[in-house]
């Protein structure tokens, strides 16, 4: 992916790690649009320069209108970040206290960006140059107990990502995993987390690792390694123990 001189289209990025990138984006010379179901917050965007374009990505209708208004509005589209999803907490002791909760998680965290990939993909492949950023996260790898399903989504999207970069590799869609490790972003309860990383300096380095790895296929900042090779490394268990308080760095 070059780093500049795109038109990138970033659904969930009125807040958190999708804004961070966002301006860090503008910044390096990119058209962005923003999509969002706020319209107060997309209004404000509006006012800093962004497109802005409302979409809730759970609803396929949603999608569907508000690819059709991007792809009209910017015919050089030539990126799609799929940021948007939530993280919440479940107990499964009990059906009522977890199965809404997973249905939800699923909809928007997996069903989101197929739908994305499915509404944009045609202007994409139409781009002498293009590319689809797929945000996992690296409880992918190593889960959360407390966030089952978040963290089972977050799987699915890594293997899909694998799977679809496959199937796009005689197009000119390039396909990129950004994984990030715990974030102090405000999602779930990130800013109390003592293993979180400040949101400004992963936006920082995720930008510098785009910029100097164009072919990447997963963007990994340090702090995700601990995760990303838990098993290459053969300390799963040790992982999964420190990521889910059962034992001591």
């Amino acid at each position: 992916m070059r780093i500049s001189g795109n038109t990138l289209f970033i659904p969930g990025a009125t807040s958190g790690i999708g804004l961070a990138l966002a301006q860090r984006f503008k910044s390096r010379g990119n058209t962005v649009i923003i999509g969002g179901r706020r319209t107060e917050i997309l209004d404000e965007l509006r006012e800093q320069g962004f497109g802005t374009v409302r979409i809730d990505t759970a609803d396929p209708n949603s999608v569907t209108e508000a690819a059709a208004r991007v792809i009209a509005e910017y015919p050089d589209l030539n990126g799609l970040v799929n940021m948007a999803g939530i993280m919440v907490p479940e107990d499964w002791h009990k059906a009522e206290d977890f199965l809404s909760v997973a249905e939800d998680t699923v909809n928007v965290n997996l069903l989101g960006p197929i739908r994305l990939i499915a509404a944009f993909t045609e202007q994409l492949q139409s781009q002498p140059s293009a590319t689809i950023i797929n945000v996992s996260s690296g409880l992918a790898f190593v889960p959360l107990a407390r966030t089952a399903t978040y963290s089972a989504t977050k799987a699915a999207i890594h293997a899909l990502s694998e799977a679809v970069r496959v199937q796009y590799a005689d197009t000119s869609v390039q396909v990129i995993e950004l994984v990030p490790p715990v974030v102090a972003t405000g999602l779930a309860d990130t800013a109390r987390n003592p293993r979180a990383i400040p949101l400004d300096d992963f936006a920082d380095h995720v930008v510098e690792l785009l910029e100097g790895e164009p072919d990447a296929h997963e963007i990994l900042v340090e702090q995700v390694g601990l995760q990303r090779y838990a098993e290459r490394r053969g300390d799963y268990e040790k992982v999964f123990g420190i990521i889910n308080g059962l034992q001591r760095p």
